[in-house]
């Protein structure tokens, strides 16, 4: 089993996240596997290297080690850029240079009547043309996602993941809910080159991650992974979307949530059975010899 735990340095690690590393790292040690660290820094107008320090110093105090070096997702944009001219070639990407604004008023409604889905606001299509784009792969605009395309691309097959955190099965995605409830994604945003959903598949591949550990608000985003691997020639690893921890409120954890920062809590004296204690987490038992 390898697991990994990849967060963003945009701001402080939470409880939330918290929860999330010590899971994944608790599991892959339960099973006798690896725990991986990824920092996920391809949004580089709001990545800090002060942030990407205090992460690692905030898992190590947790008790959390892993192997070096650690991928960091900004000194892998040429891997990111060979598999979208892969899709490209194919004919699946067309460049996109609709705003927020521009797709919001395409849909015909008010921002908050829109139709979302896993990857922000449903597109509907403004720039796809009849026929694939040709020439070389284009620089310096979005990229999206033929859906209906790359559905056919991936054949008859069932999409399908194997869930073991919501629950316990396989679970095979809906073919319609592509089109319908996804829409074409954005495989590559025009400053960034590439985007979550990409980076993440290609990065998991990459690591050997069997494994996925986070968050059930992701859950939905798994379909559009299933996708993007069998696309791309990519195992599928299983997935584990755990329960979110949330405030006194029900709402769920954002970074901006200083006052449940990991830093915090340790400023203020506590230490790292008492950040289990508080998400709930027994203290892990070691793997049988």
């Amino acid at each position: 089993m390898r697991t990994r735990f990849a967060p963003s340095p945009t701001g402080p690690l939470h409880l939330g996240h918290a929860y999330s590393a010590l899971l994944a790292s608790d599991m892959a040690h339960a099973a006798g596997g690896a725990f991986l660290l990824r920092i996920e820094d391809i949004d580089q107008s709001r990545s800090r290297p002060e942030w990407d320090r205090q992460i690692e110093a905030d898992l190590r105090w947790l008790g959390l080690t892993w192997p070096e070096p650690v991928l960091r997702q900004s000194e892998r944009l040429q891997t990111y850029r060979g598999a979208l001219q892969t899709l490209w070639s194919r004919g699946l990407l067309y460049p996109c240079t609709c705003r927020r604004r521009d797709i919001v008023e395409a849909l015909g409604a008010p921002q908050e009547g829109v139709p979302h889905g896993p990857d922000g606001l449903i597109y509907p299509g403004t720039c796809r043309a009849e026929t694939p784009p040709s020439g070389p792969l284009p620089d310096g605009v979005a990229l999206r996602l033929d859906m209906r395309r790359a559905l056919d691309a991936a054949g008859p097959a069932p999409l399908t993941f194997a869930e073991t955190g919501k629950a316990h099965q396989e679970i095979a995605t809906n073919p319609c809910d592509y089109v319908e409830k996804i829409g074409d994604i954005a495989v590559a945003r025009k400053d960034m080159s590439t985007s979550y959903h990409l980076s993440v598949v290609l990065d998991d591949a990459a690591q050997g991650i069997t494994h996925v550990v986070r968050g059930e608000d992701l859950f939905d985003a798994t379909a559009i992974h299933v996708l993007l691997q069998r696309l791309l020639g990519l195992p599928t690893p299983v997935y584990h979307h755990h329960r979110l921890i949330r405030d006194e409120h029900g709402k769920r954890l954002a970074k901006r949530d200083d006052s449940r920062a990991i830093a915090t809590y340790r400023d203020e004296g506590l230490g790292p059975e008492d950040i289990r204690r508080l998400v709930d987490l027994p203290e892990l038992t070691p793997p049988a010899p």
